[in-house]
């Protein structure tokens, strides 16, 4: 329960490190200006990712929030999203880099596989997309919130399809620290070409402020489906510091 309760102040103090830092570092990245649309977690809205966003344009690149306000994880907004990425490529002339955090992460697989012709690439952050119907604490968060309402079922078929890999370069980024979700449920499956899982040390709560992932952003927005690559830290103490699993 420590890791569910010491969220907020654990969010606060990654929120506080990442600030300057990505302030020194965002000057030295040159984005190609596609666009990139991301995605709330549950019971989040667009004021929720409004650092992440800041930092993707401080890169160089064309944001775009979800345009739904608050998610509250109702299943039309795959349709929505799918349609609003639909938008943004008939608009910009560019596939979109969908970044999605918590079921954010997993509505953009879902959009990724339903057009992958529009999507550049995917990047999760601490989206259980492994087992969105196994109990875990955002569900009892919700249900505390709502006075004991259930979040809706979903169908076996969207439940059983929901792992599977999207036909697009994917990063599945996770935390063992996460105090929300089991991280062991935000990863892919199989690591292959074209999918990549990354540990990080974050809150589940200060995954879009936390500096080392925004390092990963960074990264993998640089790449398209042409020379995508995985990613790999630099220096010994990065990897064991701030990347575990690599």
């Amino acid at each position: 329960m420590f890791k569910l309760f010491s969220e907020p102040g654990r969010a606060a103090l990654e929120l506080g490190i990442s600030l300057p830092f990505n302030t020194m570092f965002s000057d030295k990245v040159q984005g190609d200006g596609h666009p990139v649309m991301v995605l709330p977690g549950f019971m989040s809205s667009e004021r929720s990712t409004k650092v992440l966003r800041n930092y993707i344009a401080q890169l160089g690149y064309d944001v775009h929030d979800w345009g739904l306000g608050r998610n509250f994880g109702k299943l039309e907004y795959l349709d929505l999203t799918t349609i609003r990425v639909e938008e943004i490529h008939r608009q910009t002339g560019r596939p979109v880099s969908l970044v999605g955090w918590s079921l954010g992460g997993v509505f953009a697989r879902q959009i990724a596989k339903e057009c992958p012709d529009r999507v550049r690439q995917v990047i999760t952050l601490a989206s259980p997309f492994a087992g969105l119907g196994a109990p875990n604490n955002v569900e009892w968060l919700y249900s505390l919130m709502t006075g004991g309402k259930k979040i809706k079922k979903i169908s076996a078929e969207l439940l059983a399809e929901l792992p599977l890999p999207a036909p697009v370069p994917t990063t599945a980024i996770y935390s063992k620290e996460d105090g929300l979700v089991a991280w062991e449920m935000c990863k892919e499956t199989i690591e292959d070409d074209l999918h990549q899982n990354i540990e990080v040390r974050s809150s589940h709560l200060g995954m879009g402020v936390n500096f080392s992932v925004h390092q990963i952003i960074a990264d993998r927005l640089g790449y398209h489906e042409a020379n995508w690559v995985k990613f790999r830290a630099r220096g010994f103490f990065t990897k064991k510091l701030l990347y575990p699993s690599l």
